[in-house]
């Protein structure tokens, strides 16, 4: 698994099980990455997809073959892939560089697929060697051996023979092999359209390949030709070879095959596996590399999973059908917290046969709920009981008592439309709400999450259990544009992003000021990223609901976002708001930094000074703008700090100043506040 360190500078580690090992963690594992890795990819800069695990063959002593498990990974600092080979538990490893040292890291690698026959990985390049531009980078799969070349006697430069296997398009992901090696899948889109919007799913033959074939106009399509479904995550079934993948053209994120066999170019051959009224594929597809919401047991077996009713489900079905005149999926089996697992779950891959028969059955996965924090599972099919829990993210314990349980609710909004959300009352067992007779009502504090074509959940989050446990209210809204709700409810931002998000988390602040379960006149918002831009909006174009926020990392100019941001996401706005710069006057009508004669409550800015995706001059100009209309706010800017805030004094000092920042706002008295300096503020 993969270990974020705050601790550590924010650096992430591979770590692998080994509670046996007298070097092992307090999580039960060692690191497989020397100490001063950081196993993290830039690609599309919200990165995912940063390790390829394969299995070779090597000679023993004794002159037969046994299996060999070899790891790859992104190096953050320079962005080559390094290649790591286990030891054993040993946790000496080193590694060696694969791809070539450019300057300035200017190659970046991610989503792997490892070629045990060619002793090759296929990967995802982004290219940035000169090209200053975001529009000019050129992101490419491409073949990379797996051994670094040899060295040269005379110190010339050494030459890395990586082939380009699939090019012309904007983007791609999720290249992934046919079981016989013969064929590679793959997923490509182009501007202006986001992985969510529309997509391709791609094969091409890779025997006998060479550059003159990866054109991905001359690959085959399988789907995605009405130019309007999202097609994401494609998987080779182990023993039929059929590839399976996730599309929404049913108005859900489904699962699909098409067969091996299927020669029509017209995608006949496509069944539809599981169709279900809600979406596969985990909480926010799309958004990072590598993510995958099923997969295959040894035995054929399809497991997937999915969310209803802010629970997870797994679902486990026989898909070894030919499904010509009959349903391709059959025994299906359904379990969820009844039979042992945790309340959220997902990234689930399935146990080997190596061991034996009982431990194919196994199933690994990442998952929690509201009390328990972020952890790896075990779980069997056939013994079934409670998960067992390898890792977990954190060894602090919590009194059931300071744990705010999220209910789920569901509040009318603009357009006689509904959205949803998780409301959290204040909770903490040493404490009661204060009986005065001024006000028994508390804060309340909006959350509205990153994308804004993502979603929130209930698993364990301290960054809001933290507010519970302080005496506020919170409410984590799944605005209209949000995943898991099926296409539709994701669709509502196009064209409406700073319109319907923002009527959302108000709506929602308003429904529960008339629940009577807070106080309307101490409503604060906020919000990173997107979200940052829907807690400015929502002060800016709504000034009569919330009385203070606190953006993180978030958008106040429309225009200056559309023209400096990274590949990824400088069409983004194309969907959301409109075609820029032609409509440039829509572009300032929803740009807060544009509004601000109608702001009129204070306001906190949290920025990472090396961040790419929102640059600091959005919390700059927008800094700016308050002092000059002389509302109260507080600008802080973190050195070594990116899109997100990774480093743990950063990560406190954050939550810390917002809380002192309400605390001078709502005169509360907050028992050790941070001595903040706010602008403009008595």
């Amino acid at each position: 698994w993969l270990e974020g360190r705050p601790q550590e500078g924010g650096r992430i580690a591979l770590c692998q099980y080994a509670p046996e090992n007298k070097s092992s963690s307090a999580r039960h594992g060692i690191d497989m990455t020397p100490q001063d890795s950081n196993v993290r990819t830039r690609v599309h800069e919200y990165g995912g997809g940063a390790i390829t695990f394969g299995t070779t063959t090597r000679a023993t002593s004794t002159g037969t073959e046994e299996d060999e498990d070899v790891f790859f990974y992104s190096d953050f600092k320079s962005q080559r892939v390094m290649k790591l080979v286990s030891d054993n538990n040993n946790n000496d490893n080193e590694s060696v560089p694969i791809t070539p040292n450019v300057e300035n890291a200017q190659y970046r690698f991610a989503d792997g697929v490892y070629d045990s026959t060619n002793d090759q990985l296929y990967m995802i390049r982004e290219d940035h060697i000169d090209k200053p531009l975001s529009k000019d980078v050129v992101n490419e799969i491409v073949a990379v051996p797996a051994s670094p070349p040899p060295s040269t006697k005379d110190g010339d430069e050494v030459e890395y023979n990586v082939q380009v296997v699939a090019t012309g398009n904007d983007f791609y992901a999720a290249p992934r092999l046919s079981p016989d090696g013969t064929k590679l899948a793959y997923i490509t889109w182009n501007h202006p359209n986001m992985p969510w919007d529309a997509t391709e799913l791609r094969v091409r033959s890779v025997v006998n390949q060479d550059d003159t074939e990866s054109s991905t106009a001359t690959h085959k399509l399988i789907a995605g030709s009405d130019g309007d479904t999202s097609i994401i995550q494609p998987l080779w079934h182990p023993i039929t070879g059929d590839l399976y993948y996730i599309s929404d053209e049913s108005g859900f994120y489904n699962i699909y095959r098409h067969k091996s066999d299927s020669n029509d170019e017209n995608s006949s051959g496509v069944s539809s596996v599981l169709p279900l009224p809600y979406d596969f594929g985990g909480s926010a597809p799309g958004w990072s590399l590598g993510q995958q919401g099923f997969t295959f047991l040894s035995d054929g077996r399809l497991v997937a999973h999915y969310k209803k009713g802010g629970k997870s489900r797994l679902i486990v079905a026989n898909v070894l059908n030919d499904g010509d005149d009959g349903p391709v999926a059959t025994d299906i089996e359904e379990y969820g917290t009844e039979n042992g697992l945790p309340m959220q779950f997902g990234s689930v891959i399935g146990g080997t046969s190596r061991k034996g028969e009982e431990e194919s059955q196994d199933l690994y996965f990442i998952g929690g709920s509201p009390s328990t924090p972020t952890s790896i599972y075990k779980w069997n099919l056939q013994s079934q009981g409670d998960a067992i829990q390898l890792a977990c993210s954190s060894t602090l314990q919590f009194e059931d008592t300071m744990i705010s349980i999220p209910k789920s609710i569901e509040f009318p909004t603009s357009n006689e439309k509904t959205a949803f959300g998780y409301y959290y009352e204040p909770t903490n067992g040493n404490f009661q709400s204060a009986n005065d007779g001024t006000n028994t009502k508390p804060p309340l504090l909006v959350k509205a999450h990153g994308g804004p074509t993502a979603c929130t959940g209930t698993s364990f989050n301290a960054g809001i259990q933290y507010w519970t446990s302080r005496g506020f209210a919170v409410l984590d809204v799944d605005y209209g544009g949000s995943t898991g709700y099926g296409r539709d409810y994701r669709r509502r931002l196009r064209q409406s992003w700073g319109v319907v998000d923002i009527d959302d988390v108000c709506a929602g602040a308003t429904y529960l000021v008339e629940q009577g379960l807070v106080d309307g006149e101490r409503l604060c918002i906020d919000g990173g990223s997107a979200g940052g831009y829907t807690t400015l909006g929502a002060l800016a174009f709504r000034p009569h609901v919330f009385k203070a926020g606190c953006s993180l990392y978030g958008i106040g100019d429309l225009t200056a976002l559309a023209g400096d941001t990274h590949k990824f996401e400088s069409r983004y706005l194309d969907g959301l708001v409109g075609a820029y710069p032609e409509e440039e006057e829509l572009y300032k009508q929803r740009s807060p930094i544009e509004s601000v004669d109608t702001l009129n409550c204070p306001i906190l800015l949290l920025q990472g000074a090396e961040d790419k995706v929102v640059p600091p001059n959005q919390a700059e100009m927008m800094h700016k703008a308050l002092l000059d209309k002389k509302i109260p706010t507080c600008l802080k800017i973190y050195d070594n700090e990116q899109h997100g805030f990774r480093n743990a004094e950063n990560i406190e000092d954050a939550i810390d100043s917002e809380l002192a920042f309400y605390g001078r706002v709502f005169d509360i008295n907050v028992p050790g506040a941070l001595d903040l300096h706010i602008d403009n503020l008595p």
